[in-house]
């Protein structure tokens, strides 16, 4: 009795009950067909704590609030009481005694939630299949332990980075990243650079392991996942009733939990679901409530995660540990779902275009990339917001610590590739969404069609192309298209005639003996093959029929 009610103290949040684990027992709130995809019948209900519980779980939940708002405004707080005269050795003996005083406070509170969860029958059946896992990670037990939604930093690890045979025995380290090329200069200069440098490097660091990481990436910040976590929570309820989505925590290199969520649909949608989509969300996004949901009703089987620091997902989204994510991901998928490299497309939405771009980088074999309301590099984003007194504290900064160099990484993929364009878009604009021309959508499409086809993207082939990424719709594009005379028969005639004849590997060098009216027409045929507009702005869901497979020859 006494280990149970430990236990019970202990334990992890319990927040739903998304269907009965023991079949013998009845099902409360049982609600009919599901409105979701496959017409799944919902069998969740949320958990119901009795008054001891609720009001100790919601006394706790406070502090932990409070805690989270003292630990942001820290630094406000302590110069305002150092200002005040109120850091010294007499003021601070008292608070440390109110401190101590306040934690066995709320370690009593601890207690009774503890009793009040012993004597609810639902706690006490979770947290014994819970310990049961815990000991035997038999997938009988997994079963019934999703049956629950708790607490993730309480979950069992499903899969590690080292499972795979080809890396048992190595030590734990970061995946390969591409780094920003050293400046060479001399010894004696580059020792008193350095030494110079000292002082910027010291505040780049702090800038970005501070306010930096979470204006990059607000979806890691505890307040706001605290404000959004019903929909989350409700989100997440519709992936696993609805969809039959299977939850996991994979450990990645670096030894972060990445919370991920699965649905299959190899046994249900035909071809299409045979096909893998692997999703990787925006800075504020989430797999429960985020761009898995278009794939998903396309007919994709869906492989969802969540960044390093969002939801369940442990650390913090610096590059590095993104990539060392991204790899874990992939390596699941793989390894233990089952798919194979040529069946796994991946897809990001924003800033997941770092991400994305590097799997297809370091998995050159997945059929395909699609990249919507992505840019090419962080950088000029940046630097749109700073004073220009700034400009090369931010370089430094963000070439240091957040370089997401994703043209850079895009270029090394040989893959179809699609890049959907927002219109309206107005987070990757430099000047504003009104100025089409700012998005960095279009500077990722001159990038790669330049790595991709040099001959063709001339001076004039370039010009052609901003041409037509200027128009702001349809019929602009039309009226630009007409205008340079685009031939599509031709262009795909002489791409299929020259991929026959030499190697398919980028880049090409057709067009090399071409005039300029037809670089120009190939050049036009490239970039609307490669680049879709979709007339929304940056936070618009991307509906299910802007959803396509990247153009092949």
């Amino acid at each position: 009795m006494m280990n149970l009610w430990l236990r019970c103290i202990t334990g992890p949040k319990l927040q739903r009950i998304h269907r009965q684990p023991d079949p013998n027992r009845a099902e409360p709130n049982r609600i009919g067909p599901g409105p979701g995809l496959g017409g799944v019948r919902q069998l969740g209900w949320p958990y119901q704590p009795k008054v001891l519980e609720r009001h100790t779980s919601s006394i706790l939940s406070w502090a932990s609030i409070l805690w989270s708002l003292s630990y942001y405004t820290s630094p406000l707080l302590v110069f305002y009481l150092y200002r005040k005269g109120y850091i010294c050795l007499s003021k601070l003996v008292p608070v440390g005694q109110y401190t101590g005083t306040l934690l066995i406070l709320l370690l009593g509170v601890a207690c009774l939630r503890g009793i009040g969860r012993w004597t609810n029958p639902e706690y006490v059946q979770f947290i014994t299949i819970l310990e049961e896992t815990k000991k035997n990670n038999s997938p009988e037990n997994k079963k019934k332990l999703a049956s629950y939604n708790f607490d993730f930093r309480s979950w069992p690890a499903d899969f590690r980075w080292d499972e795979v045979s080809s890396r048992k025995g190595q030590s734990p380290g970061g995946v390969a990243l591409l780094k920003p090329e050293p400046k060479h200069r001399g010894a004696t200069d580059s020792v008193l650079n350095s030494v110079g440098k000292l002082p910027c490097q010291i505040i780049s660091y702090l800038i970005a392991n501070s306010f930096g990481r979470r204006m990059l990436y607000p979806g890691s910040v505890y307040l706001l996942q605290k404000a959004m976590m019903l929909m989350l929570n409700q989100g997440q309820a519709r992936l696993v009733e609805e969809c039959g989505g299977q939850r996991a925590k994979l450990v990645a290199c670096d030894g972060n939990d990445i919370d991920t969520m699965f649905v299959d649909k190899r046994n249900s949608q035909g071809e299409k679901g045979k096909k893998l989509v692997i999703c990787c969300e925006g800075n504020a996004g989430f797999y429960e409530v985020g761009c898995v949901n278009t794939p998903l009703e396309v007919g994709y089987s869906v492989l969802g995660w969540n960044h390093p620091g969002f939801g369940g997902s442990t650390g913090v989204p610096f590059p590095q540990n993104e990539a060392n994510a991204m790899d874990v991901v992939v390596q699941y998928a793989i390894h233990k779902l089952g798919f194979e490299m040529k069946d796994i497309v991946i897809y990001a939405w924003s800033i997941g275009g770092f991400t994305a771009t590097w799997a297809a980088m370091s998995y050159p074999e997945v059929s395909a990339l699609v990249l919507d309301a992505s840019f090419d590099d962080l950088l000029p984003l940046a630097l749109k917001v700073i004073p220009e007194s700034w400009r090369p504290l931010v370089t430094r900064t963000v070439r240091h610590y957040m370089n997401l160099n994703n043209a850079e990484q895009l270029c090394k993929y040989q893959g179809p590739v699609l890049l959907i364009r927002r219109t309206k878009d107005e987070i990757i604009t430099t000047t504003g969404p009104e100025d089409i021309m700012s998005n960095r959508g279009n500077y990722l499409l001159l990038r790669l069609l330049q790595f991709r086809y040099p001959k063709v993207m001339t001076e004039e082939g370039v010009r052609a192309v901003r041409e037509w990424l200027g128009a702001s719709n349809a019929i602009e594009e039309a009226s630009v298209y007409s205008r340079y005379e685009v031939d599509d028969d031709w262009s795909t005639s002489v791409l299929q005639s020259y991929q026959t004849d030499q190697t398919t590997e980028f880049p090409w060098t057709v067009g090399e003996d071409m005039t300029l009216e037809g670089r120009r027409q190939l050049a036009l045929f490239l970039a609307q093959k490669y680049m879709r507009n979709f007339d929304a702005t940056h936070c618009t869901p991307l509906p299910p029929y802007e959803f396509q497979s990247p153009w092949t020859l």
